[in-house]
C-alpha cells in the first residue's frame, strides 16, 4: 500500500517525510540478463568439474545418460529452465522513491501507467500539504516483499 497522510509517504510500513523526497519515478527496471549469462556459465563450469572429480575418482568410468546416473542430466536440464526463464524475463514496471538521505523504496504493479499516476498523485501531495490518497500495489517479487529499502547502495531491510 502507498499512501501519503498528514505530510508523510507510507510505503508499506515504511514512512518518509514528503519534505525530503528528491525523486519519484515510475519507469520498467530491465532483468540484468548479462549478470544472468555469467551466472549460468558459472554454475555450468561447477557441474563440469565436478563431472570431471567424479569421472576421475571412479576411474574414467563416470556415464551420463541411459546407463549412467541421471544426476548430472537432471542437474544441467534445471540449469536451462532457471536461467533460461531469467534471461527471458519481461522487464518489471515499478516506482521508485527515493529520498535525500539516499533510501529507495520500490514498489510494483502490471501496469506502469498505474505507477505513473501514483507518481503524480505523490508530487501532487508535496505541492499541496492538504492532499491525501492512498493506492494499493503489489510486492517486488524479485525482494520478496511489497518495499524494498535501500539506504545509499546498502540494503537495509524488506518491509512487509
Amino acid at each position: 500500500m502507498v499512501s501519503v497522510k498528514r505530510r508523510m509517504l507510507w510505503i508499506g510500513s515504511a514512512a518518509f517525510p514528503l519534505e525530503n523526497l528528491t525523486r519519484v519515478e515510475a519507469t520498467k527496471l530491465k532483468p540484468q540478463r548479462g549478470a544472468t549469462f555469467l551466472s549460468f556459465l558459472k554454475w555450468l563450469a561447477l557441474a563440469v568439474v565436478v563431472y570431471v572429480v567424479v569421472n576421475a575418482s571412479s576411474g574414467g568410468d563416470a556415464r551420463i545418460g541411459e546407463n549412467g546416473n541421471p544426476v548430472f542430466v537432471v542437474f544441467l536440464i534445471g540449469l536451462l529452465i532457471y536461467f533460461g526463464k531469467e534471461i527471458l524475463a519481461p522487464a518489471k514496471p515499478i516506482l521508485a522513491v527515493e529520498t535525500a538521505g539516499g533510501s529507495l523504496a520500490a514498489v510494483t504493479l502490471p501496469n506502469v501507467e498505474e505507477l505513473r499516476a501514483i507518481a503524480g498523485q505523490i508530487v501532487h501531495a508535496i505541492n499541496n500539504p492538504e492532499a491525501e490518497f492512498t493506492a494499493y500495489v503489489q510486492e517486488l517479487n524479485n525482494y520478496n516483499g511489497p518495499v524494498f529499502n535501500q539506504n545509499g547502495g546498502t540494503n537495509t531491510g524488506i518491509k512487509l
